[in-house]
């Protein structure tokens, strides 16, 4: 047995492999979804407004598009548009809607 017999033993990789991203930012993006969802129902019960509708609207559609971002291997980029979206939608939120 050689010295290069001995050391065969591959490095076991850290952290998650891609398609494990992939499934948390869609599982992630899923949840706010329905969240966003659950919100936009109770903040029109309280106040029909247009501006209600727009804002989580477009947030419901930004975790869509970060859903498809994450299916075609862009976990990255739909992780920060994931963040930058819920804190724009909370700012709107705060800011424009009393």
């Amino acid at each position: 047995m050689t010295a290069s017999d001995q050391d065969t033993t591959a490095p076991v990789p850290q952290g998650m492999t891609p398609r494990q991203a992939r499934l948390l930012r869609i599982t992630a993006a899923s949840v706010l979804l329905v969240a966003l969802a659950v919100v936009l129902v109770v903040r029109l019960a309280s106040r029909t407004s247009v501006l209600v509708v727009g804002v989580y609207g477009l947030a419901m559609i930004l975790c869509g598009v970060v859903i498809e971002l994450s299916r075609h291997g862009r976990t990255r980029l739909g992780t920060y548009l994931l963040g930058a979206g819920l804190v724009a939608a909370l700012a709107a939120d705060w800011v424009l809607l009393p």
